[in-house]
């Protein structure tokens, strides 16, 4: 096609003839177009609607709203009125729609009704009550869309759900995974009375068919509801309840028990306790993914479940005072380590270097994603040592926040360190190197580095780092190399070894 308009579009002007190329975007087929609005937001594609008729019509292109937020504080377009949603949903959604996110004044039963009848292929729908003071009337609904496989709820801290949920309880018994998210973020320190605002022990018997449930932050989540869930949805293979502080782990004999495809348990920021974690039946599960983030466990609980599960491959271990040496020690001589290919042990301060790079040595040829943040003896020295054993390395965060940088026991030679990374990392896709400016130390010569690193490392889709001379110096070398959307802020932005998760994607939200 190119080729094709090369030749059409080639004026020779002049007694020289010298060539000029006017070949512009109106030039490109209709499916090319339509192709490249495909890669714009939805409140761009609007704006670039009234650029001209053509682009009007592409526009308004069904095939482009496949997926449509209308929550404008999360970046979804703004709809100031049902009745023009719903001529929406007719004339540009339609049957093209897979995914739509409702805010509270736009959940009404005559937008549920004509979803229902104009959007057979709608599989992945959220709910936002989260701003919500009161609800609608919804005593004469009848219909609601039927082949949703994925639900998101965002509950409000004092709209109790029950009276709306009775009326969708025949209609979802299809999901296969359910989001609730609670009110963590937005939760005041004070102790406030705790309402129990969703019937969870209600909601588990009309979805029997559930893969994926992720209870996020809600402050009145706790092991019963954990226990519910784990009578009736025996095909659960993932379940997530971080930063529901009320869940000590005295479910999980009961939930391993019954849910033997459980292989993705995620309890960051809980209240586990070590006799229940001790008393469930690590050995005999299928569980591989873990994330016990930020609970208060002691090295010999971790040591007897490190030591009991059988194939461990993704593990979040940070903010764990009890995390030492003496458990990966124990984790060597007596567990089973050759399956692990992502390792979080940020702010695990109490392990040493010696020990760190003892395991890295060892294992780190099989880690896909590693978290060494916040540990002050990690240093450049260490992480060049290993960079070696990390040949397989796709993910890798290491740094340290600007509040304990003085815990430094000197500064950082970041040429150096890129230098071995570049050597090393050539399947890097996310790096983080997250020092502060103080703590940073390079020199004239860094343009040689950074290019070392961006060249070989071509994978590289996101490299962060903290503000400051350094950070600008590296994004304006990716910039002129055309890589604009590579480098970024530690900000807004953190490297994470969620991306290896088996059930990412369906744990995205929002």
């Amino acid at each position: 096609m190119w080729d094709q308009l090369q030749l059409e579009d080639f004026e020779f002007i002049g007694n020289k003839g010298k060539a000029r190329y006017t070949t512009t975007i109106d030039k490109l087929p209709d499916k090319v177009l339509l192709q490249i609005f495909g890669y714009l937001q939805q409140k761009q594609i609007i704006t670039n609607s009234v650029v001209c008729k053509k682009w009007r019509e592409l526009a308004h292109d069904t095939r482009l709203w496949a997926s449509v937020s209308l929550r404008p504080e999360w970046g979804g377009i703004y709809v100031n009125s049902t009745d023009a949603l719903m001529h929406l949903i007719g004339n540009r959604f339609a049957a093209s729609l897979q995914y739509i996110e409702l805010p509270m004044d736009l959940i009404t039963h005559p937008i549920l009704h004509v979803m229902a009848d104009k959007c057979p292929n709608l599989t992945n729908f959220l709910l936002d009550f989260s701003t919500a003071m009161q609800l609608h009337d919804f005593s004469d609904m009848q219909t609601f869309p039927t082949r949703l496989r994925t639900m998101t709820i965002c509950l409000s801290q004092v709209i109790f759900m029950e009276g709306f949920m009775r009326k969708i309880y025949n209609f979802i018994n299809g999901l296969e995974v359910l989001h609730i998210i609670g009110t963590y973020e937005t939760a005041d320190e004070e102790e406030e009375e705790i309402y129990e605002v969703i019937n969870i022990h209600k909601l588990k018997a009309a979805t029997p068919n559930l893969k994926v449930v992720n209870l996020y932050g809600i402050n009145f989540v706790d092991d019963t509801h954990i226990e519910a869930f784990s009578s009736n949805c025996i095909q659960l293979e993932c379940l997530a309840v971080n930063f529901c502080s009320k869940v000590t782990g005295s479910s999980l004999k009961i939930l391993m028990g019954r849910c033997k495809r459980l292989k993705s348990l995620l309890m960051q920021q809980c209240n586990l306790q070590d006799e229940h974690i001790k008393d469930a039946p690590w050995e005999q599960s299928s569980v591989s993914e873990l994330d016990i983030t930020a609970n208060n466990l002691s090295t010999e609980c971790l040591i007897d479940l490190f030591t009991r599960l059988p194939g461990l491959r993704w593990l979040s271990a940070g903010q764990i005072n009890g995390f030492t040496d003496g458990v990966l020690k124990a984790w060597i001589e007596h567990g089973n380590v050759k399956n692990l290919i992502a390792l979080d042990l940020d702010s695990c301060d109490n392990l040493s270097e010696d020990g760190l790079y003892k395991f890295l040595a060892r294992y780190g040829g099989n880690l896909r994603g590693l978290v060494l943040s916040g540990i002050p003896h990690c240093t450049d020295s260490l992480c060049s040592n290993v960079m070696p054993a990390l040949k397989n390395i796709k993910i890798l965060r290491m740094g340290l926040p600007e509040n304990i940088s003085y815990r430094m026991p000197g500064k950082i030679h970041v040429d150096q360190l890129l230098d071995n990374i570049s050597n090393y990392g050539t399947n890097l896709q996310r790096l983080e190197i997250s020092w502060d400016a103080e703590t940073l130390r390079f020199s004239d010569k860094s343009q040689k580095s950074i290019d070392m690193l961006r060249t070989k490392c071509l994978r590289l889709k996101c490299l962060v780092l903290v503000d400051g001379k350094y950070y600008e110096i590296v994004k304006a070398n990716f910039e002129r190399a055309d890589r604009s959307t590579v480098v970024r802020t530690a900000t807004n932005c953190k490297v994470s070894i969620a991306y290896l998760l088996s059930h990412y994607k369906d744990l995205i939200y929002n």
